[in-house]
């Protein structure tokens, strides 16, 4: 049995061997009668075989190019996490701690480091940051403010309401003198709880904007003499609770020019920047931050004036605009001799051609009034007197000014005011008027020297108007002082009252209708000419992304609140179809 399977398996064997053979002499036999015997004859039909490989040729070209169209179609670039970005300031680097902070460069980095207690949102109104809800009672006396869970400084330490308390007191601390004493005199802190508890010394329907101030790390400082505080190692190395941590400083040179280097804060609220890294250098002239970006040594800035865009010469670099909640006036100085008159200030109102100061103004707006329609919709806006400079030449004729009496028109040399200012003599020389036109440089000397003590007739000024229509600062008779930011020295009984009853009332209709008449008093007093709304002039490089142009900014700094979405990094990433 078992030879008969050997015999067998031998014969299949040599079968397969042999129809191997065969098959492997049929195709040599083959290929030699159908294609070598045939390649002589391949001449003949060589325009045949030549269309055919072309036509190969293009069908497979075309199969590739259809491949990487839809692949190109389907496929978008975008920015992803990662990269650097580095922001043009100007001015020196004193102190880190957000506290102190005065100049532009200074403020940027507090804004990039730390959060605060409310902050403007997208729609330029008083929104929420590190706290999650700020409610008042029915009184608008009596405010509370829960902070968000789970907030933790960049040391991993969590944000507590001993950290608000410590910053209050930091605040409203007489031998500490910092930017935001003013918001919080006379308010007394306590807590309730988990809710830290505002008492007010009057109500004060605008007070979550007074909120928009940094906090400091009690666990870090709470042992710190504040008179100290200026001093301490914070200043230069600080626990951040910001969208950014410090990394280092590299000076340049001697005169103050320096690098600040941050990286994510990985605790931030709102979630660690797209950014890898973030650098501030702080610029000491606009000439050095115009160099800088033509040279692409910095990614943006936004020191500069929209008509700096000559300057600018390097092609990856545009300029984007948006209004800012704040604006230049012709504040008219009520205690000067001559312009304590009403019926010449109305003349002069009247007489003065400011659309023909807003010419030439690079994309800013007309303004009219004390009061922004992003900051409340007022509705019924006071007619202003039309241009007639024939009537005032007549009002100032009747008045008989003398000859020897100057108005003194005084400004800054920054940006187009100095411009403005000499527009405005003009037309007061004009109408009859002794003019004259005194720039000064934008120092401290300009402000104990002119503004304190209002050593002008008219000043032609920009000044900010905040996220609230609260036109208390500028024009209550408490502010008419050397302290005080009352530019017009504008006492009025009734303009008092109107606007200490729309800052306190919490009916919005009824704050409308008292702003209402406070408009159509300021217009009659004209204890001021609105002239334009100040624009920002963000120049940046064209690839990467920076604030939204949704956004609308109340103050220049108020472009980082969406920082943590900044990219300069790109990819590329395949659409759904």
């Amino acid at each position: 049995m078992k030879q008969k399977k050997v015999k067998s398996g031998q014969k299949l064997v040599r079968r397969f061997s042999h129809f191997s053979r065969r098959a492997s002499e049929d195709s040599i036999e083959h290929i030699q009668e159908n294609l070598i015997e045939r390649i002589p004859h391949a001449r003949r039909v060589r325009l045949l075989i030549l269309e055919w490989v072309l036509l190969v040729a293009a069908i497979i070209f075309l199969a590739i190019t259809q491949a990487f169209w839809y692949s190109d179609s389907y496929a978008t670039i975008t920015y992803t996490t990662g990269g650097s970005y580095t922001e043009a300031t100007l001015g020196k680097v004193n102190s880190l701690n957000p506290l102190f902070a005065t100049t532009s460069s200074e403020k940027t980095l507090a804004k990039l480091m730390f959060a605060t207690l409310s902050a403007p949102d997208y729609s330029g109104h008083t929104g929420l940051d590190l706290a999650a809800s700020i409610r008042a009672d029915d009184s608008g006396k009596v405010w509370s403010i829960k902070l968000r869970d789970n907030l933790k400084w960049s040391d991993g330490e969590p944000i507590t309401n001993e950290d608000v308390l410590y910053t209050i007191g930091i605040i409203q601390d007489a031998n500490v003198n910092t930017a935001y004493t003013s918001n919080l005199a006379g308010v007394k802190v306590s807590t309730d709880g988990d809710r830290i508890i505002f008492t007010l010394p009057a109500a004060y329907v605008n007070f979550p904007s007074a909120l928009n101030i940094p906090i400091l790390p009690a666990h870090i400082l709470a042992d710190v003499d504040p008179e100290l505080l200026f001093e301490h190692s914070f200043s230069t190395n600080p626990v951040t609770s910001g969208a950014f941590s410090y990394n280092a400083t590299q000076s340049i040179g001697t005169d103050g020019e320096m690098l600040v280097y941050l990286t994510p804060n990985t605790s931030y609220f709102k979630g660690a920047p797209m950014l890898a890294s973030f650098a501030v250098h702080a610029y000491l002239t606009e000439e050095d931050i115009i160099a800088a970006l033509n040279s692409g040594a910095v990614t943006a800035t936004a020191e500069l004036l929209p008509s700096h865009a000559s300057h600018i010469t390097s092609p990856n670099v545009y300029q984007k605009q948006t209004a800012l909640a704040s604006g230049a006036y012709a504040f008219i100085n009520l205690n000067s001799p001559v312009l304590n008159n009403q019926a010449l200030r109305r003349a002069i109102q009247q007489g003065v051609d400011i659309d023909a100061l807003r010419s030439n103004l690079n994309g800013e707006t007309r303004l009219d009034y004390p009061i922004l329609s992003s900051q409340i919709d007022i509705g019924n806006y006071p007619a202003l007197p039309e241009h007639n400079p024939e009537a005032a030449k007549a009002t100032i004729a009747a008045a008989g000014i003398s000859e020897d009496v100057s108005i003194r028109v005084v400004t800054v040399s920054t940006g187009r005011l100095p411009t403005i200012a000499e527009k405005f003599t003009e037309q007061l020389k004009g109408l009859g008027l002794n003019a004259t036109a005194t720039i000064y440089d934008p120092s401290q000397d300009f402000l104990m020297g002119v503004i304190r003590p209002r050593s002008y007739d008219i000043l032609i000024y920009e000044v900010d108007l905040g996220p609230d229509p609260d036109i208390f600062a500028y024009y209550h008779s408490s502010q008419a002082s050397n302290t005080g930011l009352n530019l017009s020295n504008y006492r009025s009984a009734l303009s008092d009252e109107l606007i200490l009853g729309a800052r306190s009332t919490m009916d919005i209709s009824a704050r409308i209708t008292r702003y209402e008449s406070f408009l159509k008093n300021w217009v009659e007093d004209v204890p001021a000419i609105g002239i334009y709304q100040t624009n920002l002039a963000y120049y940046l490089n064209k690839n990467v992304r920076s604030f939204s142009e949704d956004n609308r900014l109340v103050y220049p700094i108020d472009r980082f609140a969406d920082v943590a979405r900044w990219a300069s990094e790109h990819t590329t990433k395949n659409r759904t179809p």
